[in-house]
């Protein structure tokens, strides 16, 4: 108001002035302006202090923030803050910023202090002013020392509680360019007025929420108190409980005892951390550790074991539950109560291990036991007292359970016996009705397999024949009726039982008799004579059209795919035909007739069907005439052999000589090897036949029948079923048979044609492989002549390949065929065979081969084959 009342003043003076004596008021009126600006900041600087009351909740915060006001008005880079405390006689630095001076303790006896600056104000309750110029003068009269470093100027303030001086406020300057005057004492004494009430409601605030935190603690503490208590009483709980739970599963788990124990590890991993635990028990002579019950995260099953030093074996010795740590496994091994292996275990796996004994009527029965594998948890005695107050209620509860399992037990057996005796009876009564049943079936099972094919279950030969008797009876009795007989062979039949195996022929011929069955009438008899000819009686047709409508029905539905163990196989069937007539007097001459129709149905190229005629009858007569003839000449051995040499054409030395056999027929004439070989197999002779080839090389060896025959290393070779290689057992056999007759082995060449290999091939390698290591040189055959020459000369160890005389013969005007003999001339450089060429006819062929790089052959060209006479 006053600085206001100024203003009023000065502006109504101005009016009667002059410019001159304006000019002269200039100074006083900005001094004026100065004292106003300087009252505004004291106003706004006691306001922010009484701000500061409400605003700061901490004193640490308060004190820096006065500092920060006074120096708006003053240089107060040296300021500090010291409170009195009279009880305790030191002097609290609340706040110190010095340039040169530090408070090393905070609170400083008042002792030390009173004879200075500070003192002085302290316990005077004056203000203190000194400047460089008073300062000695000043300090004299009122009898004080200067502590520390020594101010420049130096203003201090009390601060007072009504008449109490309970502080100081401090500033000062070391520098002579900052010096303090009188309004600076002033200011000070102006703010300290209001700084105590500030202090005073800051701190009152600091205490008041001081006093909530500390009882804040207090409700936790009594909070977490009472916790404790409820989370102990819900363990104890938990307990009873578990116990309760306990004595209750020696009742509930019925007979199984497996579960029983994995609900005791339930009840109890509820109680404390159980992840692995296990049940042992102590066989009756104590040299044993059985464990009916064992569940762990790293080991699925345990053996019983012999009972050694063992952790089980330790808890059994000592009677008492134990807590076994990494320490304790030390201090147990040193003693010798553990073994190596254990303790290393436990050291490594750093495991903590709880076990106790199951003790009955004061007898050790077994232990239970827990055990841990993390590296974070490890069990506390508080877990082992737990284990071991539990550990009695289970063993009160395991042997209540055997008790009730074994009381059980004896009633059930009991009950099965009475159940057994009454059984008696009823199997008594019921024995001999059963007998009569089964004599009954045994009887019809008996008919019913004398007329019936085991695997198709379909009539079989004794049946048909039977009904085809009737049907002839009938024929013969009523002529207008007709009837007809089917005859069906199935094609490949051989070559699938042998490739994929008899359980898959098998399954072929049943879905063989399923297909045909499908496609013939209900009252028709469809019957298998054996092995894959099957045979069909059908009557009541209007016309032979009927039964050819039927049998193409058959070959149809043969002729589709069939799928065995996950092969797609394909089939087909021969069919012949025989219509009855009044003339037949048996039914074996209808069936004969029939077979003769399939035949030729077979020779016309398969999968059809012929009519039978007497023609076929006599075909079939010369052909059982050729082969009575066959057998005969066989069997007094009047074949004709020739010797048929193989050259190298390089030189046009000797490599072996090729003993064959020709048949002159009185009738048909000279019959080829590939017909006569063809007999010999639909007569069963070919094994006759090998040993009548073997025969011919091994006269060969010994009388030396031809002019190469007195070379050192004079082989003969000779043409070979593929019987000796069905199976490596008649390969090794025939090498036993060779040696006997002191024949050495690597002077034969056996030659195996490539068609018959087709046949089995999978089943031929361990005998080629028994016959190579013998010294015997192998040689495929008219090879080009088969489906799969190719895969021969990468899996079989033949030492020579002929190439079959068909490509040979049109060399000369194809060079396809050229062509693939030079190829197969390059595969075996690379494949360790050498490569023969038969069936050379003129020099034009030998010039060919020659100049494409052959070196070996066989042909009339290089010489004409050789008749030689052998004595049987």
């Amino acid at each position: 108001m006053h600085a206001i009342s100024s203003r009023s003043e000065t502006t109504n003076i101005s009016d009667n002035l002059s410019i001159e004596e304006l000019r002269e008021l200039i100074p006083q009126l900005q001094q004026l302006t100065d004292k106003y600006k300087h009252s505004e900041a004291i106003q706004k600087s006691l306001f922010d202090i009484s701000e500061l009351a409400s605003s700061v909740n901490e004193l640490s915060r308060l004190y820096p923030a006065i500092h920060d006001i006074i120096g708006r008005f003053m240089n107060a880079q040296n300021f500090y803050v010291a409170f009195y405390d009279q009880i305790n006689e030191v002097v609290d630095f609340v706040y110190f910023v010095d340039q040169f001076d530090e408070v090393a303790l905070r609170q400083i006896p008042a002792s030390q202090l009173m004879e200075g600056f500070t003192g002085y104000i302290l316990r005077s309750g004056n203000h203190l002013f000194l400047t460089e110029e008073n300062r000695e003068q000043q300090l004299k009269e009122i009898n004080v020392q200067q502590i520390g470093s020594g101010p420049v100027d130096w203003i201090g303030v009390p601060l007072k509680r009504g008449n109490q001086v309970i502080g100081a406020m401090v500033v000062q300057s070391y520098d002579k360019s900052i010096r303090y005057i009188q309004e600076d004492l002033d200011i000070l004494l102006f703010v300290s007025q209001h700084i105590v009430n500030t202090v005073d409601r800051v701190k009152s605030r600091e205490m008041n929420e001081l006093t909530i935190r500390e009882r804040t603690k207090q409700l936790q503490n009594i909070n977490e108190e009472l916790q404790e208590e409820i989370n102990e009483r819900q363990k104890v709980e938990s307990l009873q409980n578990a116990l309760f739970e306990i004595s209750e599963l020696s009742a509930s788990v019925d007979g199984n005892m497996a579960d029983f124990y994995a609900s005791l590890h339930e009840v109890i991993a509820r109680l404390i951390s159980a992840p692995n635990c296990y049940i042992s028990t102590i066989s009756a002579d104590k040299k044993r550790l059985e464990f009916p019950y064992y569940s762990d995260e790293m080991n699925s099953q345990i053996e019983s074991r012999e009972v050694g030093l063992g952790l089980t074996e330790f808890v059994l010795r000592s009677g008492t539950a134990e807590l076994i740590n990494p320490s304790r496994v030390k201090e147990l091994t040193a003693k010798n109560e553990l073994d190596a292996v254990t303790a290393k275990n436990m050291l490594e796996q750093n495991n903590s291990w709880l076990g106790s004994p199951l003790v009955v009527d004061g007898e050790i029965s077994g232990v239970i036991a827990i055990q841990s594998y993390s590296q974070d948890e490890h069990y506390s005695l508080r877990d082992l007292e737990l284990l071991r107050f539990v550990s009695h209620h289970i063993a009160v509860a395991l042997e209540r359970k055997r008790s009730s399992d074994a009381i059980h037990a004896y009633n059930q057996q009991l009950t099965e016996k009475v159940k057994e005796r009454t059984d008696e009876l009823n199997k008594t009564n019921q024995y001999l009705q059963k007998q009569i049943e089964e004599r009954k079936a045994i009887q019809q099972k008996l008919v019913h397999d004398a007329h019936h094919d085991a695997l198709t279950n379909l009539p079989n030969r004794t049946m048909f024949n039977a009904r085809l008797s009737q049907a002839l009876a009938n024929k013969k009795r009523y002529p207008h009726n007709n009837f007809a007989v089917v005859f069906i062979d199935l094609d490949r039949f051989k070559q699938i039982n042998d490739s994929i195996g008899h359980h898959a022929g098998d399954s072929f011929l049943i879905e063989v008799a399923r297909r045909i069955g499908l496609c013939i009438r209900s009252h028709d008899l469809l019957a298998r004579l054996g092995g894959d000819e099957f045979v069909i009686l059908l009557d009541n047709f209007d016309s032979p059209d009927d039964v050819e409508v039927i049998s193409a029905r058959i070959i149809n539905s043969i002729a589709a795919p069939f799928v065995l163990d996950e092969r797609e196989i394909f089939s087909g069937a021969s069919i012949g035909i025989a219509y009855i007539e009044s003339g037949y007097q048996s039914a074996s001459e209808v069936v004969r007739d029939a077979d003769a129709a399939m035949y030729q149905a077979k020779s016309q190229g398969r999968g059809q069907f012929v009519v039978f005629d007497l023609t076929m009858r006599k075909k079939l007569l010369e052909e059982l005439e050729v082969e009575s003839e066959f057998r005969n000449t066989l069997k007094i051995g009047a074949f004709e052999a020739y010797s048929h040499p193989v050259f190298d054409m390089r030189d046009s030395s000797h490599l072996y000589d090729e003993c064959r056999i020709r048949w002159m027929h009185p009738r048909l004439g000279a019959m080829d090897r590939d017909s006569f070989w063809q007999i010999a197999e639909h007569s069963g002779l070919v094994v006759e036949m090998d040993n009548y080839m073997l025969n011919s090389a091994f006269a060969m060896l010994s009388k030396k029948l031809t002019p190469y025959a007195k070379q050192e290393n004079y082989r003969v070779a000779v043409n070979l079923s593929i019987h000796y290689l069905t199976q490596a057992e008649a390969a090794v056999q025939l090498i036993q048979d060779i040696k006997a007759k002191q024949i050495d082995p690597k002077r034969l060449v056996f030659e195996f044609d490539e068609n018959d290999l087709n046949r089995r091939a999978e089943f031929s390698l361990p005998a080629i492989k028994h016959l190579k290591r013998s010294g015997i040189k192998l040689v495929l055959d008219n090879f080009g002549s088969g489906l799969a020459s190719l895969s021969y000369l990468y899996s079989y160890p033949f030492d020579f390949v002929k190439v079959d005389h068909r490509f040979v013969k049109t060399i000369s005007r194809s060079e396809r065929n050229l062509k693939l003999i030079q190829s197969v001339l390059a595969m075996s450089q690379h494949l360790n065979f050498k490569l023969i060429v038969s069936g050379i006819s003129d020099k034009e062929q030998a010039d060919l081969l020659r100049s494409i790089g052959c070196e070996l052959g066989q042909g009339s060209y290089l010489e004409e084959p050789t008749a030689i006479s052998i004595e049987r």
